[in-house]
């Protein structure tokens, strides 16, 4: 399999993930009391103030840094096919998420997927060809208001608000938390239209170590997507996941597809001293993003 080919069925999936994730309808509060027949006003009080208090820890999990670098392993698995190349990660808060991938031994560049606010960009080296996509160009994302930052906080093992750029304290009563006993994981839902958001963070540390998303609609069948995290190490005064592992499965298309990558960090860096943004040469020729995109999903 190309390993360009990875990088465009991986930039399909997280583009149909955030541009379902991304409604602009509002995110009503959903914290879940119980009900008066099986608690008393008090009690009801006590848990809410239980469960807010809970998604306050999960939210001061995230690091400080603004810049997170680091070498990484790459693996992408696709049907009876699978990948592995080592590549680099750069992150700068806000600004852009750019995976690379060298060819081994070697260590050249063979492809390079980079997300802005504005942007994807997806270059291939091999074949000197480069996809540069206006979110506005797809009439289904620009439709429901595709936003960079859910899946910056994805990457950045963080809670996020679908539409916004990021979550305040005051938003931390919007989400769902299960009360009564709790487990080894407590799940943090939280609903917005055909989309349910699930975080699973570990009852003692507060760390999130699985987030589920899951989309259900008549009219464009059922997509979900589930990311693990393990492998925590320090990051500053805050712990971040060395391991990250998602899997995009879907049904929109004639068949069901589904895409897993593995991500493995090396040593944290975070230093500022890099390009916030590829420039692509003149001499590549660029992709349409409306064919690669149609015929990754009619695959």
């Amino acid at each position: 399999m190309k390993k360009t080919h990875i990088f465009l069925t991986l930039f399909a999936g997280l583009m149909a993930f955030t541009s379902c994730g991304a409604q602009k309808a509002a995110v009503k509060d959903t914290v879940t009391l119980p009900s008066a027949s099986k608690a008393t006003p008090k009690t009801a009080k006590a848990d809410h103030l239980q469960s807010l208090a809970f998604v306050q820890r999960v939210s001061d999990q995230k690091v400080y840094a603004q810049n997170i670098v680091s070498s990484m392993t790459f693996t992408a698995t696709m049907g009876d096919k699978e990948i592995t190349v080592p590549g680099s990660l750069h992150m700068r808060r806000d600004k852009v998420i750019r995976l690379q991938l060298f060819i081994p031994l070697l260590g050249s560049e063979v492809g390079r997927l980079e997300f802005t606010p504005d942007y994807v960009l997806v270059i291939d080296r091999m074949h000197k060809e480069y996809l540069k996509g206006d979110y506005n160009q797809l009439d289904f994302l620009r439709d429901n208001g595709l936003n960079f930052y859910s899946l910056q906080a994805l990457f950045w093992n963080q809670l996020f608000l679908p539409g916004t750029q990021k979550v305040g304290e005051g938003d931390l009563s919007r989400y769902t938390v299960k009360t009564g006993e709790m487990g080894t994981l407590r799940p943090i839902t939280l609903q917005n239209g055909n989309m349910t958001f699930t975080w699973k963070a570990d009852t003692a540390s507060a760390r999130i170590l699985q987030t589920d998303v899951n989309y259900k609609s008549a009219a464009h069948g059922n997509s979900s997507l589930v990311w693990l995290y393990s492998d925590f190490k320090a990051l500053g005064n805050k712990m971040f996941p060395a391991t990250q592992s998602f899997s995009f499965t879907t049904t929109a298309t004639k068949k069901t597809q589904k895409c897993t990558v593995r991500l493995e960090l090396g040593k944290f860096k975070t230093d500022s001293d890099w390009e916030e943004q590829s420039t692509v040469s003149d001499r590549y020729k660029q992709m349409d993003v409306k064919d690669v995109f149609g015929k990754i999903l009619s695959m």
